[in-house]
């Protein structure tokens, strides 16, 4: 399967309105990595309890995914589109073990070759399944890598005047783990050149969030709600954006104008059952609390 490039997030998390001056905790939780990834929840469960990632847990005991979680991931996710998912498991299990207390699987290289999953790390290959070890008569990556490191190919160089909206958008996806600042910069200028760019407004708005700039995030998600009136994304990030504004009525609106769009949007409806719950409503948070748990448990999880 081959490295689709660089990927952009257009999502922003939930979670409690932050304390006077604190910063609100980000992350990606279990349902939206599902989506992002295309994964069964109770697959990223199965490797979450295999101890392939460690997420951290959210202030309502949720499981948060940083960027380097997603990753490991999606490479595993690389080797289970080409081999059993139960011989994926076995086989990242076996090489976590043999890996130093405290070391993750992060910048280890995986491929499958003859049907055989192939560990390349540290100048020698060899199959985790059965241990033996392998000649590896070729440095470049085999068709069907799954690399477990960010990519960190960069767009192609260009004089700044000769990007256009798109290129710039791709900019501030590549930048954005590595410079928050850079990369707001280059939405920034995709929007500078295409005003209605929707994603660039989305990620914008989530990296305004994520440096405690919560209004200008709030406009940003409402001028790309203007672009793509009912979006879901938008919807649920302006929801977050107005519970940490402190300003629940507004946020509730949101959140169901985001379930309008897509009514199985669980983190939406856990967030409206705490609205609610907030708001004296202990009716409507039961109903959303009861909806949000099916959901998941639908899901596997």
């Amino acid at each position: 399967m081959d490295d689709p490039g660089p990927v952009c997030y257009v999502y922003c998390m939930t979670g409690s309105p932050p304390a006077s001056g604190a910063r609100p905790a980000f992350g990606y939780t279990a349902t939206e990595v599902a989506r992002l990834l295309a994964l069964p929840p109770s697959r990223i469960h199965s490797w979450v309890r295999a101890g392939f990632v460690e997420p951290r847990r959210g202030a309502r005991n949720e499981l948060r995914f940083s960027f380097p979680d997603l990753v490991v991931l999606r490479a595993a996710k690389t080797l289970a589109d080409q081999v059993p998912p139960r011989r994926v498991l076995r086989a990242l299990q076996r090489v976590r073990r043999q890996l130093p207390q405290g070391r993750g699987l992060a910048g280890i290289r995986f491929s499958v070759e003859g049907g055989d999953i192939v560990v390349h790390h540290g100048g020698l290959v060899w199959e985790p399944e059965s241990g033996q070890a392998r000649l590896d008569f070729d440095a470049a990556p085999a068709a069907g890598t799954a690399a477990l490191s960010r990519r960190a190919t960069a767009p192609a160089a260009a004089e700044p005047a000769e990007l256009d909206a798109e290129a710039w958008f791709e900019r501030g996806c590549e930048t954005e783990a590595g410079d928050a600042a850079q990369a707001r910069d280059a939405y920034r200028r995709a929007l500078e050149l295409d005003p209605g760019h929707f994603d660039a407004r989305v990620n914008l708005g989530r990296l305004l969030h994520e440096a405690g700039e919560v209004a200008a995030a709030e406009a940003n998600y409402r001028l790309a709600l203007g672009a793509r009136p009912g979006d879901a994304t938008a919807s649920f990030n302006l929801g977050v954006a107005l519970e940490d504004l402190r300003r629940p009525a507004e946020a509730v609106q949101a959140y169901e104008k985001a379930l309008d769009a897509d009514p199985d949007y669980a983190d939406a409806h856990y967030n409206l059952a705490h609205l609610h719950e907030l708001l004296g409503r202990p009716r409507n948070a039961l109903r959303h609390l009861q909806q949000y748990r099916q959901l998941v448990n639908d899901g596997g999880t």
